[in-house]
């Protein structure tokens, strides 16, 4: 059973979270109240400071998270200002959201830092993802999207996935190859770990290597060779480290999971939708705007 029940968040795209502790499955297109967290066994991380790599990369930028956007000055933004804060009782802490304590520090100083906790191989990641890109281009000024991949599902490949990720992120080519990624674990199949024509887990001998990573990065302009020995680098490795510790601060025991600013952590069951989920990271932004 150790196998057959962790591998049906890969298998079944209709999930509404992929858990590290839990694996209550509901449809992604109404979640339900998320159930009480349960603290992954094996913590996933952010990235975090930079090192020397075996490659010399085009970012070398190692900060907790990845902004999806380089910060815009406050003068040079010309997105609207956070909605004025109004607290009419819809939004409950402790049932639509919950108080990271300690708060966590943010790797953007000065901006409201929204975080989505996910990984390339969580199918509930892949339905959400295209609402985390709406979701970015709508935030407010003085806010930064960021992006901790997680790894606490090595039954299902996803520190190669984390590792895929955070070296992407070295590269300076994690943002035009984030959908091509979920595309290719997903849709083509050629870094997941179901068979497109079966629909059946592939044997563990024939889960994508870091080398058939480099090979994807390739078409995003990061030689093969270079790639692969960034991601088996010194750098790497620290920032993995450093990844699954933030993760276990902010106390994530499913994906996808959103974090706004260090305090606060939500997902789309426990908003209790999507579209709700988009409107309490908007809300939890005013808040934070406001001084609440």
């Amino acid at each position: 059973m150790r196998l057959r029940l962790p591998l049906l968040c890969a298998a079944l795209i209709g999930l509404a979270a992929c858990g590290g502790g839990n694996n209550d499955a509901t449809p992604a297109a109404t979640p339900a109240p998320a159930p009480a967290a349960t603290a992954p066994a094996t913590a996933p991380a952010t990235p975090a400071a930079s090192g020397t790599a075996a490659a010399t990369p085009a970012a070398t930028d190692a900060t907790a998270a990845a902004p999806a956007a380089a910060p815009a000055d406050d003068a040079n933004d010309t997105r609207p200002a956070p909605k004025p804060f109004v607290d009419e009782g819809k939004w409950v802490e402790g049932k639509h959201y919950f108080r990271i304590d300690p708060a966590q520090p943010t790797s953007s100083p000065g901006k409201i830092e929204v975080t989505e906790v996910f990984s390339y191989g969580c199918p509930a990641c892949f339905q959400y993802h295209g609402v985390v890109d709406d979701l970015a281009k709508a935030l407010p000024r003085g806010t930064v999207m960021t992006y901790t991949p997680a790894s606490f599902r090595p039954d299902e490949n996803w520190p190669l996935l984390q590792r895929a990720y955070l070296t992407a992120q070295a590269f300076g080519v994690d943002k035009k190859s984030h959908d091509a990624m979920f595309d290719a674990v997903f849709k083509s199949g050629e870094l997941g770990i179901i068979d497109q024509q079966t629909n059946k887990p592939k044997p563990e001998s024939a889960w994508p290597t870091i080398n058939d990573v480099a090979k994807f990065y390739a078409k995003f302009g990061v030689k093969a060779d270079e790639f692969a020995a960034t991601a088996n680098s010194f750098t790497i490795n620290t920032k993995m480290k450093r990844a699954d510790e933030l993760i276990r601060a902010y106390e994530v025991d499913s994906t996808p999971t959103i974090v706004v600013n260090g305090k606060y952590r939500l997902t789309p069951n426990s908003a209790g939708g999507y579209a709700q989920s988009v409107e309490l990271v908007q809300w939890l932004i005013s808040k934070e705007a406001a001084g609440k």
